[in-house]
């Protein structure tokens, strides 16, 4: 009798851990389709060989710095560590696309205002820009420009050219932006009443 108990007991154990396996396999699915239905931009900025001393000698490895976006106002950027170069891209884009930011844009193109970044030795200014004009910037700001879905955009990096310097930078005034919407919400106004009024082609006044 005690046997049999036993028997049966064990035959639970294994169906529950079925089950709990089945339950998990299929969270994997979901998380997995999700990414692949989002559609990220990745650039990869910058990888350099880094070395760590031990004992009896250096070991060497790989950092790489990644930036990735959906094109829509959406990016993040991460740095990553390996002895192997892929594998050290792999943790920086995880990395990246757990940091994204959300940044409002103009029109879908441009940013709303002029804004200044610091990090550091690195200082950038970030200026709104009229249809055409396209992305002016440099190496790292560039990417993540591009990433983020802007496609008029004047930049100007004033300090340090490391790329980790001006892509925090550049990061800390995208922080900083705000729409028109979001400054008439916290003041309880309109947006009218925030931008004013602007002239039209013909001389006539309208709401901005």
């Amino acid at each position: 009798m005690a046997r049999n108990e036993m028997d049966a007991a064990s035959g639970e154990k294994e169906r529950r851990g079925r089950d709990r396996g089945e339950r998990r396999d299929r969270g994997g699915d979901r998380s997995e389709r999700r990414e692949e239905g989002e559609e990220l931009v990745e650039k990869l900025v910058g990888i350099n060989r880094v070395a760590k001393v031990v004992k009896g000698g250096r070991r060497f490895g790989f950092a790489a710095i990644v930036v990735v976006g959906d094109a829509k106002g959406r990016v993040g950027v991460g740095s990553g560590k390996a002895r192997e170069v892929p594998e050290a891209i792999r943790k920086a884009t995880d990395q990246a696309k757990r940091s994204m930011i959300r940044v409002p844009l103009r029109e879908g193109r441009t940013l709303h205002h002029d804004v200044d970044g610091h990090f550091g030795a690195g200082r950038v200014v970030l200026r709104a820009a009229p249809p055409g004009t396209g992305i002016i910037a440099g190496g790292p700001m560039r990417a993540i420009f591009e990433a983020l879905g802007v496609a008029d955009v004047v930049t100007k990096s004033v300090g340090t050219s490391n790329p980790h310097n001006m892509i925090k930078a550049t990061f800390d005034a995208l922080s900083r932006c705000v729409s028109p919407r979001a400054v008439a919400a916290r003041r309880g106004r309109r947006v009218s009443d925030i931008l004013g009024k602007r002239e039209t082609a013909d001389g006539k006044e309208a709401a901005a």
